[in-house]
């Protein structure tokens, strides 16, 4: 499990990256906190603060992440606020505490900067809590966050802004379902409320302090999910992460916290863990989390080895509240969100092929690139929804199967996909009637499949007047080759729609 990570790819050294201008930015904030003469509580409010705007903030362009980053203590510092106000009305906390889950996970209607000011809106609470934080302490905390976004920033957006040297990612919104309950984010809102709910008076019941793991613990499980499969699978690994970063914890946190030196190589360590795994393995970066929590109980003087334990249990208890919600309150089906997902890529892949067909026939506006981008976000998300079907431990063989084969031909559709986009930039390429016909089966061939018309966009050539096919040939092949992956698909997604009915 862990060779995964590292063998996994990294184009461009994206991950790497990521992970090395988080230390630097985070370690900017912190460093610039001790400067200015903060004490070790506003120090790592601080710390968190910058983790959270490099970690969550995830729009589309620089500047609208500049915008959301600029936008987050709007909503953190007041929410701060409250938490210190009524952190010792136990009353007036837990509903402050249901209120900002659910309008958290509400909030990611508005696409990623409603996801990322949700986040930190919950996890401004969470600090309040882990810290406790009370009123006299707020402008010095206040300080503090707000001296470590800039530091964060400067680094993000300044010293090492390499997104602008590349092209933005492709924005691809979830599935929004209907309007009401029929809505994605109302059904997790209130699907996280009442998880939250049970997460707060199950962790009450293990502990008075830190309940609030449990909690955080439920919040997080919902985040990046959709369907009560991939809860079920992030469930289960956040409580795996955990555990193993407990052990070592033991192992290393427990003696070795009262060094600072060796304390913050830990923590460093751990924040490259976090930022360098988290898009492949949500396992190994709740492990980095846990050691690094593990490090910063240390450095507050609270660690030993029954808070160790009651961290592993409370996260048990916020897991399973997010399974029990996702089960039994509006539950949303692994079939219909995998559904919904593939049959957006199946749509963007004859998006791709009528604008490389245009491209070729001489229009100046087609442009397929922007498309296999998308095309490729869209089957990351493909992934992430089948993953409880692919799952080692999942029981139902013959789904699993199934959804192997999808994932398979659906790769073999993004191939082949590139290959038209990358003949199509070729100035010498040109198009004659083949090319025509061919794109319209494969037009054919994804309204058989999502069972409802395509935009179209054909491209007409008069037989008489189409100029000689000179390397027509290798656009044939890639369309030849979707095609035939196309009319593969249609067995295991008829197979997976007949099961999805009779259940």
């Amino acid at each position: 499990m862990l060779k995964r990570v590292f063998v996994a790819a990294d184009p461009g050294r994206m991950r790497l990256r990521f992970a090395s201008r988080a230390v630097l930015g985070i370690g900017l904030a912190v460093t610039l906190c001790g400067v200015v003469g903060h004490s070790l509580v506003p120090a790592i409010a601080g710390g968190l603060t910058a983790l959270l705007a490099l970690f969550t903030v995830t729009d589309a362009t620089v500047r609208e992440q500049a915008v959301t980053t600029a936008l987050l203590p709007v909503v953190g510092l007041p929410v701060l606020a409250l938490a210190a106000v009524v952190h010792d009305v136990p009353v007036a906390r837990d509903a402050l505490f249901l209120t900002v889950v659910g309008v958290g996970v509400y909030a990611r209607r508005w696409g990623p900067r409603g996801h990322s000011l949700g986040v930190f809106a919950f996890m401004a609470l969470f600090a309040a809590q882990f810290l406790h934080a009370v009123p006299a302490q707020l402008p010095e905390l206040y300080g503090a966050m707000l001296l470590s976004l800039f530091a964060s920033s400067a680094v993000r957006f300044g010293a090492w802004c390499y997104e602008r040297r590349m092209p933005g990612p492709a924005v691809v919104p979830a599935p929004t379902g209907g309007n009401r309950l029929g809505r994605m984010t109302t059904r997790q809102a209130v699907q996280a409320t009442v998880g939250a709910g049970f997460a707060l008076a199950a962790g009450q019941v293990l502990s008075d302090e830190r309940w609030y793991w449990a909690v955080g613990a439920t919040w997080w499980v919902f985040v990046n999910t959709t369907s009560r499969g991939e809860t079920v699978v992030r469930g289960f690994r956040r409580f795996l992460g955990t555990a193993l970063g407990v052990v070592l914890g033991f192992a290393v946190a427990v003696p070795l916290h009262h060094e600072p030196m060796i304390a913050a190589v830990v923590i460093a360590l751990s924040v490259f863990g976090i930022f360098y795994t988290a898009a492949v393995s949500y396992t190994w970066m709740m492990f980095a989390v846990t050691v690094m929590a593990s490090m910063l109980y240390g450095l507050l003087g609270v660690l030993d080895t029954g808070l160790l334990a009651l961290r592993v249990s409370e996260t048990a208890v916020g897991a399973l509240g997010a399974v029990l919600a996702v089960l039994f309150v509006l539950p949303v089906t692994t079939h219909s969100v995998t559904d919904a997902w593939v049959e957006r890529a199946l749509h963007c892949v004859h998006a791709c092929t009528a604008e490389t067909a245009a491209r070729l026939a001489g229009s100046a506006d087609a442009d397929p690139v922007p498309l296999v981008a998308e095309l490729d976000a869209i089957l990351g998300r493909v992934r992430l929804s089948l993953t409880p079907l692919v799952h080692p431990f999942s029981p139902m063989r013959a789904r699993k199967k199934r959804a192997r084969q999808v994932l398979a031909l659906l790769d073999d559709c993004a191939r082949e996909v590139r290959g038209l986009a990358s003949v199509a930039a070729d100035p010498e390429a040109s198009h004659d009637a083949r090319l025509a016909a061919a794109c319209w089966r494969v037009e054919a061939a994804v309204e058989a499949l999502t069972d409802a018309p395509t935009v179209r966009r054909r491209v007409r050539v008069d037989d008489a007047a189409a100029p000689e096919p000179t390397g027509a040939e290798p656009v044939l092949a890639h369309l030849q080759a979707l095609e035939h992956a196309l009319l593969e698909l249609a067995v295991p997604l008829r197979r997976t729609r007949q099961v999805s009915s009779s259940a």
